[in-house]
């Protein structure tokens, strides 16, 4: 799914990582259960035959390892490290800094709400005016003119882990 003149953007969240608790958040994993939750939802936007040209990733294990298994399942491009897409940034802060980072096709890897105040952004040009449950694992398709200018994206789609898991068999 490739679009005329402008970029497809697909917002990840990471999937089911360890509870919080008085470690490191930045340093909390996948679980075995998230990650195997996650392969299979990986299956499934296999199945929307999902492609990217770049993953920007959170640097923090559980969002990275999301992107990471992304990669392997699905080909995409190995991930780099998107400091913007970490949870104490703003959707704001993510957008600014993208600028000559898309391309035709772009995942972003990251945490709520960071993701969802992004699209809104993108969607309404500000971050509290569409709200989108985007639970873990799930993955929100919005496509935008070159250049992420806010309020000029369409929404195209939102699959929860589980419908991309079912998609997947």
């Amino acid at each position: 799914m490739h679009t005329i003149g402008g970029v497809e953007v697909y917002l990840v969240r990471h999937g089911i990582a360890e509870p919080r608790g008085a470690g490191d958040d930045a340093r909390r994993e996948l679980t075995a259960y998230g990650t195997e939750r996650l392969r299979a939802a990986a299956a499934g936007l296999g199945r929307l035959s999902v492609e990217v040209e770049r993953v920007l990733s959170s640097p923090y294990a559980r969002a990275w390892q999301t992107a990471e298994i992304l990669s392997e399942e699905l080909g995409w491009p190995a991930p780099e490290a998107f400091e913007q897409l970490a949870p104490s940034a703003s959707g704001a802060d993510c957008l600014s800094a993208l600028g000559h980072r898309a391309g035709a096709s772009l995942a972003l890897v990251g945490h709520q709400p960071g993701l969802s105040e992004l699209a809104s952004l993108l969607l309404a040009g500000d971050e509290q005016v569409v709200r989108i449950d985007l639970r873990k694992a799930g993955v929100a398709c919005l496509e935008a003119p070159v250049g992420l200018t806010p309020g000029s994206g369409i929404l195209r789609w939102v699959a929860s882990a589980r419908m991309l898991r079912r998609l997947g068999r």
